[in-house]
């Protein structure tokens, strides 16, 4: 019986590579619960949801990383955020019909953003790069390969009801006598199809496409879904627009909403609490963190 909501970890013993798979079912429905999208938005959503969950997990840090494809297409901007705590977050933003087709067909021309927060108050990293290849898969392996010197391969599938993606990539720290190994094991990748792939347990999914090969198996760890909103962070947002601003937004409405894109959270904030805001930041400035 397949596990739901599981991401499996696993090593080549005798080749300098590693492998990953994700499985997403209550995480995935979770999203599609607060948004209706259009099944070419929800496919390509899904892709990256496993995606990113893939790539958090080759990471060692304790913060986030977030996938941004941004596009002039009729797809405009979709958001996945994965944590260190294997939680994941994401939205889509369309305009129109959007038809089936290729990543470019659905995006047009546009930009893949990869960013990693270390967290700890360590230095962000942002790499961005024009979207290459005719999906996602693709367009991620050319990132990693070209900005991270990693040759890395994706598969990745998703549906109405559940989203799955399957990572190997290339270690650069460890020499091999078996020097057929990285192309040896893409080849056999490259039969999994994504009905196995949104289907079959992972174990099964291994033991499928290397059961001549060596591994190595880690216990598995579990994948959920969760917004990092919270009012205390939306306050934070209004008081960084400053007080004018957003007294003169209550001049002309009652009282501000704001609304989350990712959990669709209402957070409603009065006159009275506005006050609160503003007599809380004079009362506790914030420290400047910038290093001169």
């Amino acid at each position: 019986m397949r596990m739901k909501d599981i991401l499996q970890r696993f090593l080549f013993e005798n080749a300098p590579i590693r492998g990953e798979l994700v499985h997403l079912d209550e995480t995935w429905k979770a999203v599609l619960a607060r948004h209706e999208y259009p099944a070419p938005v929800r496919s390509l959503l899904g892709e990256m949801m496993a995606a990113s969950a893939l790539l958090s997990a080759t990471l060692k840090y304790d913060g986030s990383i977030t996938l941004q494809v941004q596009g002039d297409g009729p797809i405009s901007l979709i958001v996945v955020e994965a944590t260190s705590d294997k939680t994941l977050r994401g939205m889509a933003q369309w305009q129109g019909e959007v038809a089936e087709g290729d990543l470019q067909g659905r995006v047009g021309s546009g930009r893949l953003i990869i960013t990693i927060d270390p967290g700890a108050g360590s230095e962000r990293y942002q790499g961005v790069v024009e979207l290459q290849g005719a999906s996602l898969a693709d367009a991620l392996d050319d990132y990693l390969e070209r900005s991270e010197q990693l040759p890395t391969r994706m598969w990745l599938a998703a549906d109405g009801e559940q989203a799955a993606g399957m990572l190997l990539q290339r270690l650069p720290e460890r020499e091999s006598e078996d020097k057929d190994a990285w192309d040896r094991v893409c080849h056999l990748g490259a039969t999994l199809s994504s009905e196995e792939l949104l289907t079959l347990p992972a174990e099964q999914i291994i033991h499928r496409l290397f059961h001549e090969e060596d591994l190595r198996l880690f216990d598995k760890e579990g994948v959920s879904f969760s917004c990092a909103c919270s009012r205390d962070r939306v306050a934070k947002m209004l008081r960084t627009l400053g007080s004018e601003e957003v007294h003169s937004i209550l001049e002309e409405e009652p009282g501000i909403t704001v609304d989350c894109e990712f959990c669709r959270q209402r957070y409603s904030f009065d006159s009275v609490d506005v006050e609160q805001i503003f007599a809380a930041s004079e009362a506790s400035p914030e420290v400047s963190t910038t290093r001169h």
